[in-house]
């Protein structure tokens, strides 16, 4: 019988005439991979370009007003929420930094209120201690459907802040109506590349960001 670490990684495991063979399948799998990410986010140029636009116009405007920008996320999605944090916070010159947060990154809040309240509202919490109505907040999912991040949401439009989403699939439930100012939604199945495309999304929103606070968008 196959172990379970040679079915993972039967390259280990190969004579030489083998590895030829799964070389070539390493190679197919990346190529196709690849060409997918390619399609998809070559699909997204189009339909999400105005709203991008008008997105980043609000976002700049808040900055300019001083405003600050929470971001959260889960699990990789809260990788994510962190790059977005320091590409407004630390970009590369000459760009403007602007103040920007990673929710996820606090762990003291996040573990007290895991412990102390419930995982459903690490992050809402945050925003209801920290947020004005000058603020804006990114929620990074992959369903659009979990809910600390959805009540996040919700305590964020109460107080006031922008509201800007990223899910995948069809938008799960931060596309209903009212819970999120602008949602970009990539229409994929496939985790990996919902995360791969949102990260072109999102640095797109950050440079239109840019351009606007220069007056030239």
């Amino acid at each position: 019988m196959t172990s379970g670490v040679e079915s993972l990684y039967p390259f280990l495991y190969a004579d030489k005439s083998d590895i030829e063979s799964v070389l070539a399948d390493v190679r197919a799998s990346t190529e196709e991979k690849a060409a997918e990410i390619v399609a998809l986010r070559e699909s997204l140029a189009g339909p999400l370009a105005e709203r991008l636009v008008r997105c980043a116009r609000e976002m700049a405007a808040r900055f300019a007003d001083g405003g600050r920008l929470f971001c959260f996320g889960n699990g990789g999605s809260s990788t994510d929420a962190q790059e977005v944090a320091e590409l407004h916070a630390s970009p590369p010159p000459p760009a403007r930094p602007l103040p920007a947060l990673s929710l996820p990154h606090d762990v003291a809040s996040v573990t007290a209120l895991s412990n102390d309240v419930g995982f459903e509202v690490v992050f809402a919490r945050q925003i209801a201690a920290l947020g004005t109505r000058n603020d804006m907040v990114v929620a990074l999912s992959t369903s659009g459907g979990s809910e600390n991040l959805l009540r996040a949401l919700d305590e964020a439009n109460r107080h006031g802040l922008l509201t800007v989403g990223f899910a995948g699939y069809d938008g799960g439930r931060m596309a209903e109506a009212g819970r999120v100012d602008h949602l970009f939604v990539v229409p994929s199945a496939s985790v990996h590349r919902i995360q791969e495309a949102q990260t072109t999304v999102y640095h797109v929103l950050w440079e239109l960001t840019q351009t606007a606070l220069r007056g030239e968008l």
